[in-house]
């Protein structure tokens, strides 16, 4: 058999072979976090390179989240019409074609922009492959799976999603301090190409058949259709907003006003070890719970005490100030964000109707972007109002708060939800 088709899939859509598909949906989501965060330590040093200045290069960073935000709710409705294969192939040929974008934004040449306008729209860019990607990532692990082993996939594809951004970290500047920075975004780009030909040669397609159109402005009816899809969402806008959002955005605060020192390492170095410890813990336990939450009569026995867990870090952090403390609360932290996530996506998997799969998914991702882009806007104003340790001490009564939620909108035996298409409407 010769190679499939950009519009045809690789293997039975009757039968497909879950690893098989799972795996390239894995490998496209991880290289694609690659792409992303091998950006993140070298942009910062290339201000005066690209004659930008922080402000824009904060913007720089922060434009793909925005438009990820924008275009996760029409990705999600494009999935379900069109099938799956298609604009999930697009998606990460765009994350694979970004890096080189970040290439000519270091010698413009005779391109008529500045090297600063290169690198945001490459940002922007990949931030609407990503939106393809991470919807269509969902949508097919979820089309492919049953209710009795979807946690379990869903948890290896949020692996792939929690540990590709800290690998493009260390890549970034390994690959940078051997081969330039150049160099290693060439190398980012070949390798979110490779995985867009690995799911070009084994992802299938999974068939659309929504029909009704479901727009940005339709988001709040959609969450309005039932209540555990507000309950999911917002459970995931508070978990971004407290890890992605302040957490992320205060720890160089935190370990500087209290003097965390890790050996040799000051406040900032310290700050970044502990930061990977959280990542760590995170990206272990995505890859557990999910498994988990297949065998329990409910998921939300996973999601309650993990976001319990995610109280008591932030309080830990609050109350013991120390080397130890820290460490700990910030694994305590990760554990509770990497229990929320696949036993969320798969429950969310279990009551979507199979047309509406990716508008759903589609939701998620807004919330949870909207958590990571309010959090930094808050973190620090916050914190310089109210002291850090009380501002921790908000975010474990949030994660309580948000328990608290979850026990009251996610049911024990999810029955498939009304149509969201039906709610909406066709207007």
């Amino acid at each position: 058999m010769g190679l499939p088709t950009l519009s045809t899939p690789a293997i039975d859509d009757e039968d497909p072979s879950v690893p098989v598909v799972v795996g390239a949906i894995v490998a496209g989501v991880f290289f694609g976090g690659v792409g992303g965060g091998v950006a993140f330590p070298i942009l910062p040093a290339l201000g005066s390179v690209i004659g930008a200045s922080a402000f824009v290069v904060g913007l720089i960073l922060s434009i793909n989240r925005f438009t990820r935000l924008l275009l996760a709710t029409p990705a999600g409705q494009v999935l379900d019409r069109f099938g799956t294969r298609r604009p999930m192939l697009i998606g990460l040929v765009v994350q694979g074609l970004v890096p080189f974008g970040y290439v000519l934004g270091l010698d413009p040449g005779p391109i008529p922009l500045s090297g600063a306008a290169l690198f945001f729209l490459s940002r922007a860019v990949w931030g609407v492959g990503s939106a393809f990607v991470f919807v269509g990532a969902f949508t097919t692990v979820t089309h492919v799976t049953s209710p009795a082993n979807r946690g379990k996939w869903v948890g290896y594809m949020r692996g792939g999603q929690s540990l590709g951004f800290p690998a493009g970290l260390i890549l970034g500047g390994v690959l940078s301090e051997a081969y330039g920075n150049s160099g290693a975004f060439v190398i980012a780009g070949v390798l979110g190409l490779f995985a867009a030909f690995v799911a070009f040669v084994v992802l299938p397609n999974v068939e659309g058949s929504s029909t009704a159109t479901t727009r940005l402005r339709d988001l709040p009816a959609v969450v309005r259709s039932d209540a555990r899809v507000f309950g999911i969402g917002a459970t995931n806008f508070s978990v971004r907003l407290l890890y992605a959002g302040i957490l992320l955005s205060t720890a160089v605060l935190y370990t500087t006003e209290n003097g965390i020192s890790l050996g040799s390492l000051g406040e900032t170095g310290a700050s970044g070890i502990v930061m990977a410890v959280s990542v760590l813990a995170m990206s272990v336990t995505t890859l557990l719970v999910g498994r988990l939450s297949d065998g329990l009569p409910s998921r939300t026995y996973t999601v309650i005490p993990a976001l319990g867990l995610l109280a008591s870090g932030f309080a830990l952090l609050a109350f013991l100030p120390t080397v130890e403390g820290t460490v700990a609360g910030v694994a305590m932290i990760g554990i509770g964000v990497g229990g929320t996530g696949p036993p969320l996506l798969a429950y969310l998997g279990d009551i979507a109707p199979g047309e509406d799969v990716g508008k759903l998914g589609g939701v998620y991702n807004v919330f949870g972007d909207l958590g990571s882009t309010i959090g930094p806007l808050v973190a620090l104003p916050l914190a310089s109002t109210v002291g850090i340790g009380t501002e921790y001490l908000v975010c474990a009564g949030l994660a309580l708060l948000t328990a608290g939620m979850v026990l009251a909108t996610l049911d024990g035996d999810p029955e498939e939800i009304q149509s969201v298409a039906v709610v909406t409407g066709d207007d």
